[in-house]
């Protein structure tokens, strides 16, 4: 087909054709006689509509019957009267009917050839009735062929002038001209009176009948041009999309393509498929596996199944993708009598998914350095503030040694040395010997006083340097299991998550309140979910601090998921905070999005992406503004990256043929 067409267009010898070697006998003869008749007509009475074509072919069939049936007039009247009239007549009728076959092989309209025959018709029966003097002559059946032919050939008003012509002769002429001639002329007259009777109702009969077959065949003709209009019109929806079109019978056969598809086949296969073809011929014989992947596909197809695949090949270096649904046609009974093939070139998109793709792993490591960050900041946060009490603890050592009696000691101690030989008499006699034993005693508690302030000092900077340990050892530990599936408890995790943000939570006078409940460990990846609970407790921080309430409250909870208590674990963060209006529940979590001025969108939209890789969800609930926000994150205890992939040749149910076959 030249572009497109609705039904397809059939090559020579192809399944479409009538004469192919393969029809019926009865259609062989049919169409032969078809032939013949049609080589007495002039080309543009073979080039008329169908309903005109076939009145010219029935008066050349009609000529010809005439002619066959007149031809032994001749010798027949010759043996037996040796009439020169007859024979007259019989030369007059065969000449006629022979000029109507001439004037059909020449004419450009029927008028003329069927005037002509109808003439013959009707003087041929007039003419022998005279001259063979028989009155009833007129009565002959021959004559209803006046009105048939006349109407059918010429139309109702020339039918009608020559059939009342005709019946007038019969009813009036005839029996003045015989009525002497018989026994009975009443009978003359009645016999011819319903002889022309019965004429005007053959002209009233077929009338009626090419008035209603005139009808009907307008109203074929507008259901005709209704349908052509509507080919028309879907064959140009079919040309006018890009995407690829193509049908196939129940056999196998191409009847319908439109240009994108030729184009997308030519460039696939080096040829252009072409309708009559089977897809024994659509494919050249270097693809012999496109053609086996047919043969699977087509009876599936067949059998109602719709299946969808795709095709991936390269074009001068190029990868290109082309999307293929494959769609039973139904028949009679519903059950299909071929298959449509819709195609659309996805390369763009696929192209699309890969850089989105790309993205969303950039996406992910920026989240990932984010978490990061946060972690960095909340561990900096602990080690200042550790550190201010470190710095506390050293200074007020310093100062306390500063201040140290211990001079006093040494002055007592080389009082004694210097008395050393007369110690005794120094002790009891000497004013300052007397007082030496209560000084030493109060010197003694002052120094035992010092010593315990120290100690007390030193726990503390012991206890400043175990908690600087433990902040760095966590983050450590939780910096060392990026990307890394493991297996671990929850609420260790959370508290982690906690300690990162004390310093924050303690000096703005938020309340943690913990419900943990009894669940089993996790298998996941610690720093996602670490990332999202930062992001989490971070949001929440946030909106506590936007609260004017006084009674600021946190509350974590940890529980097995009610719906299903063996699968997936619930994990809800709570504040009663500024809370969130209805409007903005449903964009929470789409990337750039946010309330708060600043705010990039970008932290939940992660944490959701985070939560969707665990093989979990992220949800939001609130009652509004002022009554607070609860974030649920459920996640299964086996995570999704834990699990193992199908084998990469598995199809999914739902996709049922695979990628990379032909079209």
């Amino acid at each position: 087909m030249q572009g497109s067409s609705i039904h397809g267009q059939m090559e020579p010898g192809a399944l479409g054709d009538p004469r192919r070697a393969g029809a019926p006998l009865h259609r062989r003869g049919g169409d032969r006689l078809i032939a013949l008749l049609d080589s007495f007509l002039s080309e543009p009475l073979r080039q008329q509509p169908a309903e005109k074509l076939t009145r010219s072919r029935v008066l050349v069939g009609g000529s010809l019957l005439l002619l066959l049936v007149g031809a032994p007039y001749i010798p027949v009247q010759w043996m037996s009267t040796h009439s020169l009239s007859l024979i007259f007549v019989g030369l007059l009728g065969l000449s006629g009917i022979a000029g109507s076959l001439i004037l059909a092989h020449r004419s450009r309209t029927l008028e003329a050839p069927g005037l002509l025959l109808c003439t013959t018709v009707a003087l041929g029966c007039m003419l022998d009735a005279i001259y063979q003097e028989l009155p009833y002559e007129g009565t002959h059946a021959a004559n209803m062929l006046v009105p048939i032919l006349t109407v059918y050939l010429l139309g109702a008003r020339h039918g009608f002038l020559i059939t009342l012509l005709h019946s007038l002769i019969l009813a009036i002429a005839f029996p003045l001209y015989y009525s002497d001639q018989v026994a009975d002329p009443a009978q003359l007259w009645s016999s011819h009176g319903y002889a022309a009777a019965a004429m005007m109702a053959a002209w009233v009969l077929s009338w009626l009948y090419g008035t209603s077959r005139d009808a009907a065949h307008a109203d074929l003709q507008q259901a005709l041009d209704t349908l052509h209009e509507s080919e028309h019109k879907l064959h140009s929806l079919v040309e006018s999309t890009d995407d690829l079109i193509a049908s196939l019978d129940s056999e196998g056969r191409l009847l319908t393509v439109n240009s994108a598809f030729k184009a997308v086949f030519q460039e696939r296969f080096g040829q252009e498929p072409r309708p009559g073809e089977l897809l024994e011929q659509l494919f050249p014989p270097e693809y012999p596996e496109h053609l086996e992947h047919w043969k699977l596909i087509f009876p599936r197809a067949l059998q109602g199944e719709r299946i969808r695949f795709e095709d991936s090949y390269t074009v001068q270096g190029q990868p290109r993708t082309v999307e293929i649904c494959v769609t039973p046609i139904s028949g009679k009974g519903s059950h299909p009598s071929g298959i449509t093939l819709f195609g659309r070139d996805i390369t763009p998109r696929k192209q699309a998914e890969a850089q989105l793709g790309e993205l969303h792993r950039t996406l992910l490591d920026v989240s990932r350095r984010a978490g990061m960050a946060e972690i960095a900041t909340g561990v900096l946060h602990n080690v200042g503030n550790t550190l201010n009490s470190v710095t506390v603890s050293v200074s007020l050592l310093s100062e306390q040694l500063r201040a140290s009696r211990l001079s006093s000691l040494e002055r007592a101690t080389a009082l004694l040395s210097e008395n050393a030989p007369h110690l005794a008499s120094f002790l009891s006699e000497d004013p300052r010997g007397r007082q030496l034993p209560s000084y030493l005693s109060t010197l003694t508690q002052h120094l035992r006083n010092e010593q315990a302030a120290q100690q007390a000092e030193l726990r503390s900077l012991s206890e400043s340097v175990s908690h600087l340990e433990a902040v760095v050892s966590m983050q450590q530990r939780h910096a060392s299991a990026v990307g890394v599936i493991e297996t671990f408890s929850t609420a260790p995790l959370i508290d982690d998550a906690l300690r990162l943000h004390s310093f924050s939570f303690e000096h703005l006078g938020i309340r943690v309140r913990r419900d943990y409940g009894e669940v089993p460990p996790l298998l996941a990846d610690r720093h996602k979910l670490l990332q999202i609970l930062l992001n989490l407790l971070k949001n929440a921080r946030q909106a506590l601090l936007a609260s004017e309430r006084p009674d600021k409250l946190l509350s974590i909870r940890i529980a097995p998921a009610p719906h299903a208590p063996q699968d997936k674990l619930l994990i809800q963060i709570s504040d009663n905070g500024v809370g969130i209006s209805p409007e903005n529940l449903g964009r929470l979590f789409a990337q750039g999005f946010t309330t708060k001025v600043g705010g990039h969108g970008f932290g939940l939209h992660m944490s959701a992406l985070a939560a969707k890789e665990l093989g979990g969800a992220l949800s939001c609930s609130s009652e509004g503004p002022g009554h607070g926000a609860t974030f649920t994150l459920e996640l299964p205890f086996h995570s999704e990256e834990a699990r193992p992939s199908p084998h990469p040749t598995e199809e999914p149910p739902a996709q049922p043929s695979t990628s990379g076959r032909a079209l």
